[in-house]
């Protein structure tokens, strides 16, 4: 018997309130399924179970805040493969059936995220007419995502063209994720901001980088493509970040009480400005596993996500180091704040045209500034330097960054 408590879904979030609970007392649940819906300062935000078993019922009130680290259920945890079977399972609902029938299997009560039920109305997609595929048949926002690529609004709307827009900046302005109270995202970021240049000692270092050997792979592999599958500067920069750590695992990973501990794997927090204020820095996950256009798809999807308020809770606990770029803004340098419990962060600004020495000669050329912010308690100017030096040579060599380089064995 283990206890799912409520997670920290960032180093500003004390309390959550659960608006939505899935599972059914001695229902099974496998590793990663989404079992409810948290109301934080930053929005709902989808709960994923850890373990796979048979949970118990909810142990706290829906829609009343609970502090972080408060168990809202108990898992009986699977032994040999197989939980104890603790009740009879509902029965599963065809893909054709009614969607009648999945109300019915909840209980009378249709299951419905806040940001699914959000983003059918901004789409006037019927909730009646969709067919859910969550746990219970819940509706996610996968289920509305569906419905309308599959057929035009249905609630009286105009019918709207059900393809995706072109991909999105590196730090595309959010417009319409959930926020219902600015206010708390600004108090909760400043919270989180003191209290990680009271307790982390910074270091800052600076890299001008030349930018031309990769502006110009991406102009020959985006030629011919369509607009939705051409690569942005973002993925080679994310993807050269991811790289680079491989041989500073100081500066990837977490610091908690006392004990710095680095992470094997890479799950860059990309930091997305939000229009009402503040901003939010879910991952990207395994970056260093992934080629080039697998990475601009989980950046295309990461931000459509956080769009609509459909953020998983496992995208807020586990980055390990976190990338923004405000170069779309105009800002030529960027410097940080460390997100504890992690202990750097790399800023990148505008692509700007400069004159640029190479030996004897000199040419324009683009180039970036990139921007290190570290934690001197375990690392040092040296090894950051070292960092941002590695970074560029990789960035003069893009061609090599679309293959996955694989976990560190380590």
């Amino acid at each position: 018997m283990s206890d799912f408590v409520l997670p920290s879904l960032g180093a500003d979030m004390e309390t959550g309130m659960i608006t939505d609970w899935y599972p059914a007392p001695g229902g099974h649940v496998a590793r990663g399924d989404v079992v409810g819906v948290v109301e934080t300062a930053k929005g709902a935000i989808d709960l994923e179970i850890w373990v796979d078993g048979t949970i118990g019922p909810l142990l706290v009130e829906q829609n009343v805040p609970v502090r972080v680290g408060t168990v809202l259920a108990q898992v009986t945890e699977m032994v040999g493969g197989a939980a104890a079977p603790t009740g009879t399972p509902a029965p599963a609902v065809a893909a054709t059936a009614p969607v009648a029938a999945a109300a019915a299997a909840s209980g009378g009560r249709r299951r419905i995220s806040p940001a699914a039920r959000k983003q059918a109305k901004d789409w006037g997609i019927d909730l009646d007419a969709v067919i859910g595929t969550g746990p219970e048949g819940a509706v996610t926002m996968a289920d509305i995502e569906r419905a309308h690529r599959e057929g035009p609004a249905v609630s009286g709307m105009h019918a709207e063209i059900s393809t995706l827009p072109p991909p999105p900046t590196m730090v595309e302005a959010v417009e319409t994720m959930p926020i219902p109270q600015p206010v708390d995202i600004r108090s909760a970021i400043a919270a989180a901001m003191s209290r990680s240049k009271r307790e982390i000692p910074h270091y800052y270092l600076a890299e001008s980088i030349p930018m031309g050997a990769a502006m110009d792979w991406l102009t020959a592999t985006n030629a011919g493509r369509p607009i939705t599958e051409r690569l942005l500067p973002a993925v080679l920069l994310i993807k050269a970040v991811a790289v680079a750590l491989a041989e500073f695992p100081e500066l990837n990973g977490f610091y908690r009480e006392g004990v710095y501990t680095p992470s094997d794997a890479v799950h860059i927090g990309m930091a997305i400005s939000l229009r009402q204020g503040g901003l939010i820095a879910p991952a990207i996950h395994d970056v260093a596993d992934k080629g080039l256009d697998q990475l601009m798809r989980d950046l295309t999807d990461l931000v459509r996500r956080v769009r609509s308020g459909s953020v998983r809770s496992s995208e807020f606990t586990d980055p390990t180091i976190t990338v923004t770029n405000l170069g779309d803004q105009g800002v030529e340098q960027v410097f940080g704040v460390i997100y504890p419990p992690q202990v750097a962060l790399v800023g990148f600004g505008r692509v700007d045209r400069r004159l640029w020495v190479t030996g004897d000669s000199v040419a324009i050329t683009p180039v970036v500034t990139a921007t290190l912010s570290a934690d001197h308690r375990v690392s040092d100017g040296g090894r950051g330097a070292r960092f941002l030096r590695a970074l560029s040579d990789l960035l003069q060599r893009p061609e090599e960054l679309d293959a996955p380089v694989g976990r560190s064995s380590s």
